[in-house]
């Protein structure tokens, strides 16, 4: 009987597993529960395909990622695997078939919606076969999780309906508390828990205050020349403005959201999956369903609503464990959209508003706080930070803005100091005034309006001048996110108030921290969009024949009608141009080359490594 071992060579051309996807496989072989976290770009599927694989039995898979289905029975079926999907969006042709292939006991992995899988009788059909039922995204089963889905609370009904088999829940972003409420919801029995380290250490986060919105998206387009890109935006008229100006600077880029015709959207999310386009300006509609793995960048042009939502959209990046960078543009009025949207439809049920609220703190703090944005993500998921490196002579990551020192921690005294000025004006205009008032009143602006109110005359007039506008704003939301200045909403307009933590810090009752960006440029990546090979040693990369590798990727790619990365990964071709394997038994050594992939596309590849072509 084949082991995992043998298996993963096999089929996926892997010498050895990644963190815990063995032990995550073998509680599916010996027919237990398990709770597996991992980060994205940690194998998640392989915990799952491995068991049918080895010829165990049917592994259901329910995703409710309909976009990302396809591409994954793609992926399962390259790999040479018997893989359907069954959700709303097949044709009654492509449905028959996957029913037929089941029927006929084909299938080794079947991948189902929620939807689908509540509608039908589907499980009682194939549940004596069934070795493992996956559900895949687990943390939509949560209420205090970030993406709650009423059809997932329904599903320990129907996994009951198949008593032997095992379950796996799988997500790559569950704090302590969401994973709890996972067990209790699928009704996990005695389930062995892999809980991976949630950070990323490939990825660069950087968090700055919003100033001008499109440069700061360009530099960071432009860092990142020809490379793949995200760019998440709040609102469809931002995703369109975003869009238009990337343009206008010669970026390759698209707009996705919700208002653009179907059309539209599928040609946008084919172009960008398949490599024709580099960067994808939208919503949050837009990702979940992508698993194109070499995006250099993701920015979020806003703030999004936790960190639950950051650390999955940020995680679209360096899949493919080449270094990317993470980018959050951010503002307070952002977290007012998204608790006004929230209770645009009426008061939420107090357990979901003081989630709501707890989130919205959580990525405000994330987003000002001058700390190690590594180590912050790394404690929120409950996992303690171990990746700190030295500096020149301090500890940090070496990869955020605080470790790289482009955002500095004002010395405590004075950020007291200035923390008190800002407090004062909001106090002194009694409330009744936006942030931008107050921010202008300390800048020394006179509008008419002040003048008229006489706050021209306040002490704090111009009290901040000299600090500058991007800087004064980024304190005054600073505060806010730390609880000693609040924005109220009164009719249509919010308005800044001092909090009692405020007032107290005025009486020096209290600490507070305060960043600001330093005075220099982010540092930029190498222009090569050729995987770094972690400073392993080995003959060096041949740029000239890895495109042409990437070439022949996409030529096969486009008449198969799949995503690039499903025939090969960029680290694969890098491998390959770096060792240049002449022979079938030569290729068969990159890591990402199984069996399956050298019978399809071994001979073509030599050719190319070879010269022949």
């Amino acid at each position: 009987m084949m082991t995992p071992e043998e298996a993963l060579r096999r089929f996926w051309g892997y010498e050895s597993f990644k963190p815990l996807q063995r032990e995550a496989a073998q509680a599916a072989l010996e027919g237990r529960d398990s709770l597996v976290v991992l980060p994205t770009g940690g194998g998640k599927s392989l915990c799952y395909q491995l068991p049918a694989a080895m010829g165990r039995g049917l592994a259901l898979v329910v995703s409710p990622l309909i976009a990302l289905m396809d591409d994954q029975v793609a992926s399962a079926r390259e790999a040479g695997l018997a893989a359907d999907a069954l959700h709303s969006n097949l044709d009654a042709a492509r449905r028959l078939e996957a029913y037929r292939r089941l029927s006929r006991g084909e299938t080794a992995i079947l991948y189902v919606s929620p939807e689908r899988l509540l509608m039908e009788g589907l499980l009682e059909d194939v549940a004596a076969r069934l070795v493992l039922i996956a559900v895949d995204e687990a943390h939509c089963v949560s209420q205090w999780g970030h993406e709650f889905r009423t059809e997932y609370r329904r599903l320990s009904e129907v996994l009951e309906r198949a008593p032997k088999a095992a379950r796996m829940a799988l997500t790559a972003t569950a704090t302590p508390e969401v994973q709890e409420d996972i067990c209790s919801q699928l009704r996990l029995r005695s389930p062995r828990r892999l809980v991976g380290h949630p950070d990323r250490p490939n990825l660069v986060y950087r968090a700055f205050p919003r100033r001008d919105q499109l440069v700061q998206i360009l530099e960071v387009a432009r860092r990142n020349p020809g490379s793949g890109g995200i760019v998440y935006a709040q609102t469809r008229k931002d995703v369109e403005r975003i869009a238009a100006g990337l343009k206008r600077a010669g970026v390759s880029c698209a707009p996705y959201h919700a208002g653009l015709p179907a059309e539209d959207r599928r040609r946008a999310q084919d172009d960008f999956v398949n490599e024709r386009l580099d960067v994808a300006v939208a919503t949050i509609a837009f990702g979940m369903g992508i698993d194109r793995p070499d995006v250099r960048y993701v920015v979020h042009a806003n703030t999004p609503r936790s960190v639950e939502h950051y650390q999955q959209e940020s995680g679209r990046a360096g899949r493919d464990g080449g270094s990317a960078e993470c980018v959050l543009l951010f503002a307070a009025s952002d977290l007012a959209a998204h608790r006004a949207l929230a209770l645009k439809d009426g008061p939420l049920a107090p357990e979901r508003r003081q989630a709501l609220e707890r989130q919205l703190r959580e990525i405000g703090r994330y987003a000002v706080s001058p700390v190690c944005r590594h180590r912050l993500l790394a404690e929120h998921f409950g996992a303690a930070y171990q990746g700190d490196t030295l500096q020149q002579g301090v500890p940090g990551c070496g990869a955020c803005d605080i470790c790289l020192g482009e955002t500095k921690s004002l010395p405590s005294e004075e950020a007291l100091l200035t923390a008190k000025k800002i407090l004062s004006a909001a106090w002194r205009t009694g409330g009744r005034f936006g942030a931008g008032y107050v921010v202008n009143l300390l800048m020394g602006k006179a509008e008419e309006r002040m003048k008229r109110h006489g706050h021209d005359a306040l002490q704090v007039f111009g009290l901040l001048k000299e600090a500058g506008e991007p800087a004064v704003r980024s304190w005054t939301d600073q505060l806010i996110v730390q609880g000693f200045l609040e924005v109220a909403e009164e009719g249509d307009y919010p308005l800044l108030r001092i909090t009692g933590a405020g007032q107290a810090l005025c009486r020096d009752e209290g600490t507070v921290r305060l960043g600001v960006p330093a005075p220099q440029a982010p540092r930029a990546r190498k222009k090569s969009k050729v995987l770094e090979r972690g400073g392993s040693p080995g003959p060096a990369l041949d740029e000239e024949l890895f495109e042409r590798l990437r070439l022949l990727r996409r030529r096969i790619a486009e008449k198969l009608g799949v995503p690039p990365y499903v025939v090969f990964h960029d680290s694969a071709l890098a491998e390959m141009a770096a060792l240049k394997p002449g022979t079938p038994e030569a290729l068969r050594q990159v890591k990402g080359v199984g069996d399956r992939k050298i019978e399809r596309y071994g001979a073509d590849f030599l050719e190319v490594i070879t010269g022949k072509r």
